[in-house]
């Protein structure tokens, strides 16, 4: 009860059920929930690295941050969705989706790393997906979500070797939660396989289960909603 948590995008599917379990847990005195929807001291726009800096000088005032997941992304808007090929790549929509899926997860992790302790456990964590592995990419298409995902969990590994040299005990992770029945993943759910389409409550016990079973040796790595390493 001597450390606080935070969620990054607690207005969407996941990132709200996190929210809402890590409250109904009671294993953290304060839970800070952050959304760009949100107004007043709960504001955070990934796009905005002032509104960033202002969310971790709030959680700066109180109990030292044991757990922060940045449960944010995007796959498409309107107008414009994965890619299928080449063709379809456009620039701006390029920048936004790495904007949004690479850059922002940095820049919080920037913010709000230095404030979480140096003795003790903690964790850092991002949600990822399992399309941003290299290794396992054997379909292609979907180019920005892809490359902007794999750059995430580069982020992930570089941040991780640095807050090793901070704190021996500190964990930085990417997380797949699978394909969750959010708006992200709407348009996209008539494929998924019988029994792996979840709930966002039943993805974010499955994530807190997984982030309680992490060691200092998974730091760096990325890993699936059953706890599984994904090769980069």
């Amino acid at each position: 009860m001597n450390s606080s948590a935070v969620i990054i995008g607690a207005s969407g599917g996941i990132g709200g059920a996190l929210e809402a379990a890590l409250v109904e847990e009671g294993a953290f005195g304060v839970v800070h929930g952050f959304a760009r929807s949100r107004g007043g001291a709960q504001h955070l726009d990934l796009l905005d690295e002032a509104s960033i800096a202002a969310a971790a000088a709030l959680v700066a005032k109180g109990p030292a941050p044991g757990l922060v997941i940045v449960a944010t992304g995007v796959l498409h808007a309107e107008g414009h969705g994965p890619e299928k090929a080449a063709r379809d790549l456009d620039a701006a929509w390029l920048a936004q989706v790495y904007a949004v899926n690479t850059i922002g997860p940095a820049l919080v992790a920037k913010h709000f790393l230095p404030l979480m302790p140096k003795d003790g456990r903690a964790v850092f964590a991002a949600l990822s997906a399992r399309v941003g592995s290299i290794s396992d990419n054997q379909v292609g298409g979907w180019y920005g979500y892809r490359a902007s995902k794999a750059a995430l969990n580069m982020m992930v590994r570089t941040l991780a070797i640095e807050e090793r040299r901070r704190s021996s005990r500190a964990i930085v992770v990417a997380l797949h939660p699978g394909t969750v029945d959010t708006e992200l993943s709407k348009p996209f759910q008539g494929n998924v396989q019988a029994g792996r389409l979840f709930t966002p409550d039943r993805a974010a016990m499955q994530l807190l289960d997984v982030i309680e079973e992490l060691k200092v040796p998974d730091s760096g790595k990325l890993f699936d909603y059953e706890g599984k390493e994904v090769a980069f």
